[in-house]
């Protein structure tokens, strides 16, 4: 989870392959209006976000094996609604500096998400809260030392179970 430009389809997909989990990328779910919204710099609302994270949670509903989805994830009641099921769900917060994403942004290549939005995005975020199972983890690293750490701390976790 986190803001655009974190890494989440990167570090996911790269995750999934190392553990040998499913993995579903959430922008691929977003409707067309939402993304030539995203595209035209105008942000979501919560309204908007809806049925996109209902068919997101619905699809994890139905896994047959682990899968890692990269989403967003901004808001507490949406990882709410996205962990509304049989399974264990984990959230990992990709951060990095606003520099770093606005850096990233700048660079990424046929996506739909306008970079005029981080700063909607940063604002609308909210972090994890204790009672939700999860941790974060730091993106000014490589993306070998990103999947290390979070390796590491999904084990600590299946440890604590």
């Amino acid at each position: 989870m986190g803001v655009s430009g974190c890494g989440k389809s990167f570090i996911g997909q790269k995750l999934a392959d190392q553990l040998n989990f499913g993995f579903v990328d959430g922008d691929d779910f977003h409707s067309d209006q939402n993304k030539q919204r995203m595209g035209n710099g105008i942000p979501l609302n919560d309204q908007d976000r809806l049925s996109w994270l209902n068919q997101l949670q619905s699809l994890l509903s139905n896994v047959q094996k682990p899968t890692i989805l990269a989403c967003s994830a901004l808001k507490k009641n949406y990882r709410e609604i996205l962990g509304d099921h049989s399974h264990d769900t984990v959230f990992i917060h990709l951060i990095g500096s606003q520099e770093v994403l606005q850096d990233r942004l700048a660079t990424r290549e046929d996506h739909f998400f306008n970079p005029s939005l981080l700063n909607d995005q940063l604002t609308t975020l909210e972090s994890l809260q204790p009672e939700e199972k999860g941790f974060s983890i730091k993106i000014e690293q490589n993306w070998e030392k990103i999947i290390a750490e979070i390796e590491t701390k999904l084990n600590d976790i299946k440890s604590i179970k």
